[in-house]
């Protein structure tokens, strides 16, 4: 009896294992193109830039592609060598965020701020619900965290 009840259970752990979970990811490419199905014969849905965050959801059954969920949480595909989970990345979420020298609002904002929506960086640190983000040209800079969908 207790044989029979071990194999359900065996088989639920089994399938839990192999299932997809999902996992944080970063374009590290300058473009790369979202893809409405695995592979380069599908129609392009989106086009990213560097530092974009993404979080896989799934893979292709030959494993070359990911399907992938942006921060307005539409599911699309992007190829594995365009994408890397070395690294956290972040975007903004709204219209605009002022990005600032240093962790606060009393802080001075950086050359270029305000930041559109969209607009991609890399995770540098994180201080008090600020996060210190460089973008692909190398520029740093600090926004409030809850301006942010990071990954």
């Amino acid at each position: 009896m207790k044989r029979i009840l071990a194999f359900p259970a065996i088989f639920i752990l089994m399938f839990l294992a192999l299932s997809p979970s999902a996992q944080a990811l970063c374009v590290k490419v300058s473009t790369a193109n979202l893809r409405t199905g695995p592979g380069t014969s599908y129609e392009v849905a989106w086009q990213v830039y560097m530092y974009m965050p993404l979080e896989k959801v799934g893979r292709s059954t030959d494993k070359d592609w990911y399907a992938v969920m942006d921060s307005d949480g539409d599911i699309s595909w992007i190829h594995k060598s365009l994408v890397t989970s070395n690294y956290r990345c972040a975007v903004v979420n709204v219209e605009e965020a002022r990005v600032r020298r240093g962790p606060g609002t009393g802080f001075a904002m950086v050359e270029d701020s305000p930041a559109s929506q969209y607009y991609s960086y890399r995770v540098i640190s994180r201080k008090r619900g600020w996060v210190k983000l460089r973008d692909e040209w190398g520029a740093t800079g600090w926004i409030r965290k809850d301006l942010l969908w990071i990954r």
